[in-house]
């Protein structure tokens, strides 16, 4: 356990949540543990953090039951690490930082549903590519859990949107904010060219941060063939970094199309997305 003279106030909660989770590396180890990086080796080479202290964070994180560790290999014993359902509950704060952190720090502070090619979350989107995606269930509109990779698929497209406006209405001012406008017309486009995805196999699932239900309603009255997933928790956008915005009172998809092969390695980024029936084309000819 890392050493601290930090004294939480017993009656806040802010301050009792820091004394558990108030270090940077900490939050760090949960940011790539959600990303799918589960060994000590892989972890250290991504945060380039001395072996020490990686050990006492996460010493410290299995102790306030955050995280997992389960030994994979004997002689010697090397441990795999994994979130707990606690440590899972803090991917919202870690997107709300990442949202903060894109907006306030690496952005000019405007509220903006996409960005311009060469700013960083786009650079960070395009450093997907190459990378693999871990395995993320999310609730559909088929009433069932699924893996965002269709494992039956040659390739799957994921497209994500910020939300349509049926049945649930959309927040004051939605069409003022850049890139926000246009989820109904991408579903429909991606409807209109559903068998020819489906004859080359090739799944399509779009995700939003909308509940399921109101995706399912979106999709009975649009009559949309592809999966619609759910990501309310922010399992995905955590696992890939993906870009929101806040509007509404919570967090939206940035728009943004992957192309992931069937090794579930990323093949393909689209983004930002400023022509809608283009990225479709593009999904479609280069999955």
């Amino acid at each position: 356990m890392r050493r601290s003279t930090f004294s939480p106030e017993p009656d806040c909660a802010i301050a009792q949540s820091l004394g558990v989770i108030g270090d940077g590396w900490e939050l760090l180890i949960v940011r790539d543990l959600a990303r799918g990086l589960a060994r000590f080796d892989e972890l250290a080479g991504s945060l380039h953090i001395s072996r020490k202290v990686l050990t006492e964070r996460l010493n410290g994180l299995v102790d306030s039951q955050i995280v997992n560790k389960t030994a994979y290999q004997d002689r010697p014993t090397r441990y795999a690490y994994e979130l707990t359902p606690r440590g899972r509950a803090l991917l919202p704060v870690l997107v709300a930082l990442q949202d903060w952190g894109d907006r306030w720090l690496l952005g000019d502070g405007s509220l903006t549903g996409t960005n311009a090619a060469d700013e960083p979350p786009a650079q960070r989107l395009h450093e997907l590519v190459g990378q693999r995606v871990p395995y993320v269930a999310l609730p559909s509109i088929a009433g069932t859990t699924v893996d965002v990779v269709d494992p039956d698929a040659r390739a799957t497209v994921l497209f994500g949107y910020p939300a349509t406006g049926r049945p649930t209405r959309l927040p004051d001012g939605w069409d003022e904010i850049a890139g926000a406008a246009g989820c109904t017309l991408e579903n429909r486009l991606f409807a209109g060219r559903y068998d020819e995805f489906a004859a080359q196999r090739i799944a399509v699932r779009g995700v939003s941060t909308q509940r399921t239900d109101e995706q399912q309603a979106f999709a009975r009255a649009e009559e949309i063939p592809h999966l619609l997933l759910s990501d309310l928790e922010l399992e995905l956008v955590a696992a890939l970094r993906l870009p929101t915005f806040r509007a509404g009172g919570y967090e939206r998809l940035k728009r943004v199309v992957l192309v992931v092969g069937a090794d579930r390695v990323v093949q393909a980024v689209r983004y930002p997305v400023t022509d809608i029936a283009d990225a479709v084309d593009w999904a479609l000819t280069t999955a």
